[in-house]
């Protein structure tokens, strides 16, 4: 008897999942790491979060409220306001929230823009906020930050310009700020009585150039302009007119990516090879440099300069110390995808997850990142604990199972060519002794570890396509596999044979024993979850778990009341095991959700994302 459960589920009266930190940077977000003035905090957006981070205690805080991802930050120079831009579907309206940084809530939502928020900036004493529509709205607009109304709009370059890229605002004048793109320099003049914004056009006579970021020297005479090509243009302000271009020789590699003004007159250069620049105010002549990893997407300053916080693509932030010119990597994520998620055995305090390139270990309590072992150009697919904590088992696309010790990420032993297209599955026995493993092709393959040699045992082959998830029972007598081919299938580990087969008509992504083991619960691209008999194989209730996405991942708490999905539409769901109702939801994610866990002293989910970052969401007490 199948029961289907398709209740009306509404996400706004459902009870939130508390999001305790969070593993990651938005490093793609062009200029969207900032220094508070308060030289305490940093602000960095996460997926659909703003995060506030304190520097010292390394405390997050979190804001809530953009429906999509976040592609610009601005500050006020006051401090007293943040303001972040979002973008959305194409045809939609994209919006701005202004944020109360006191009381962390917002204070006002801008909708005007469509589709994307290209840049923001407050004016000179925080009077109004300067917003830049992407490519496909082009229009810079006004905004009283008092009122919160539209004071008035422009498009933003002329029709035989390309698309804006950068505003920067007036360092005295509340009135004036520059807007810079491709093949495009504005001076805007805001005349408030008429409410009208007038733009001169800066002639630039045959140098064209796409324009990324720009700069103002601190005394507000000068603009500087950071263009793709690695060379800087310098704007002479009060007489509006280009003065200078430089480097005359050596262009700064791959683009000038951000760019800031030095107290000295020096100018902070950031290039899309990954190298910080200081450089001479006239010539723009590099004076010293320092290579951090992945193109600098953001450069901030703390205080008057004596310290850059660096933001690069790779989720990496550095802090150099302007005195002694040394950096120091302060945070760092997964940049791609993440495949897996892996608890050691009874300890809740770490877990490792896995993904291009690399396997990193974390410590759960502060988020630091305690190993990270690396193989060049290699993807990591699955990765699990053995019982007794002495071994690391990865599978890899190159179709090697791998072993490393949890401490030093030493490589204990590879078997290589475990599965002809990639390992894409590993479970280790509970008495430690065997690796179960599934490939691309289908194969499942048993191995037994002796203390000097791998042996195979058994290789069962019915599945016709890759195995996603393999999950052992506690007396090591079955296992279940999900395949990609629509079935999950139940084998017995002594005869190396099937028990029993489920068939459904969707490519199952997740599999889980309840832990009492007379159920299994699947999840796949049908977005249902289905309840199984584990004795015969019958279904015997399905859910309808989400309204848009794959179900990618399940995990069910040690006592077998509560489990967790995560799904391609950004959510984390918390379920009630036997009434089959999501009692809470997690929102935040910025990009489709891969894993998720529940640690083992179930006071925490960990649910990982396809843009590498690991939130960690408090487990609801009344629920524990």
């Amino acid at each position: 008897m199948t029961t289907t459960n398709n209740q009306p589920e509404r996400l706004d009266t459902l009870q939130r999942l508390e999001l305790e930190s969070t593993i990651g940077f938005e490093g793609k977000v062009p200029h969207g790491l900032k220094l508070h003035p308060d030289r305490v905090h940093m602000v960095y957006p996460l997926g659909c979060n703003l995060v506030i981070e304190n520097l010292q205690t390394r405390q997050q805080e979190f804001l809530l409220g953009h429906n999509n991802n976040i592609s610009c930050v601005t500050i006020s120079n006051n401090g007293k306001y943040i303001a972040s831009g979002q973008v959305t579907f194409m045809g939609f309206k994209a919006d701005i929230i202004i944020w109360d940084y006191a009381n962390r809530e917002p204070y006002a939502r801008l909708v005007l823009h469509k589709v994307k928020i290209e840049d923001l900036v407050f004016s000179a004493s925080d009077r109004f906020l300067i917003s830049l529509g992407g490519q496909d709205d082009g229009a810079i607009i006004v905004w009283n930050v008092d009122t919160k109304e539209p004071v008035c709009g422009s498009p933003a370059q002329p029709k035989s310009a390309g698309i804006t890229y950068c505003l920067a605002a007036a360092k005295e004048d509340d009135f004036q700020f520059y807007s810079a793109g491709n093949g495009t320099i504005r001076f805007w003049q805001l005349d408030v009585a008429n409410r009208k914004i007038r733009a001169t056009d800066i002639n630039t006579g045959v140098i064209k150039r796409i324009i990324k970021c720009m700069t103002v020297s601190l005394d507000g005479t000068h603009l500087y302009c950071g263009t793709t090509t690695g060379d800087v243009l310098m704007i002479y302000i009060p007489a509006t007119q280009f003065k200078t271009m430089g480097p005359e020789k050596k262009k700064y590699s791959m683009g000038i990516t951000a760019m800031q003004a030095l107290v000295n007159g020096d100018v902070l250069v950031g290039t899309g090879e990954g190298k910080i620049h200081i450089t001479e105010k006239e010539t723009f002549k590099s004076l010293k440099s320092l290579q951090a990893l992945g193109e600098i997407t953001s450069l901030a300053l703390r205080g008057e300069g004596h310290m850059i916080f660096i933001g690069t693509d790779r989720s990496h932030i550095y802090k150099v110390n302007y005195g002694d010119w040394k950096m120091e990597l302060i945070n760092t994520c997964h940049n791609s995808q993440i495949n897996d998620i892996a608890f050691p055995f009874g300890t809740s305090e770490l877990f490792g997850t896995c993904s291009y390139q690399d396997i990193r270990i974390w410590h759960a309590p502060t988020g630091n990142e305690l190993l990270r072992i690396s193989q060049a150009n290699k993807t990591c697919n699955s990765l699990c604990f053995t019982r007794d904590g002495k071994m690391i088992i990865s599978g890899w696309d190159d179709g090697r199972i791998r072993a490393f010790y949890p401490e030093s990420g030493r490589e204990i032993f590879t078997i290589n060519d475990a599965h002809h297209r990639g390992v894409t599955a590993v479970a280790v026995t509970n008495d430690c002794r065997r690796i179960i493993s599934g490939g691309g092709e289908g194969m499942i393959r048993v191995w037994q570890i002796n203390a000097n040699s791998r042996e195979l045992l058994a290789t069962m082959k019915e599945h016709k396509n890759a195995v996603v998830s393999i999950r052992i029972n506690k007396s090591d007598t079955e296992c279940v596999t999900a395949s990609l081919d629509g079935t999950c299938i139940i084998w017995n580990l002594k005869r190396f044979a099937r028990n029993q087969v489920l068939f459904e008509n969707t490519l199952f992504q997740c599999v889980a024993y309840h832990p009492e083991e007379y159920h299994i619960v699947t999840g796949g691209t049908d977005r249902k979850i289905g309840y199984w008999e584990a004795a015969n194989g019958a279904q015997i209730r399905e859910l309808e778990a989400s309204k848009s996405g794959t179900i990618n991942g399940l995990d069910i708490d040690s006592a077998g009341n509560y489990f967790v999905t995560v799904s391609a539409d950004k959510l984390v769901k918390l379920w009630r095991y036997n009434e089959g109702d999501v009692i809470s939801v997690g929102i935040g994610h910025g990009s489709e959700v891969k894993k998720v866990k529940i640690c083992p002293n179930t006071q925490h989910i960990i649910s990982v994302s396809a843009d590498g970052s690991i939130f960690r969401w408090k487990f609801p007490a009344s629920s524990a």
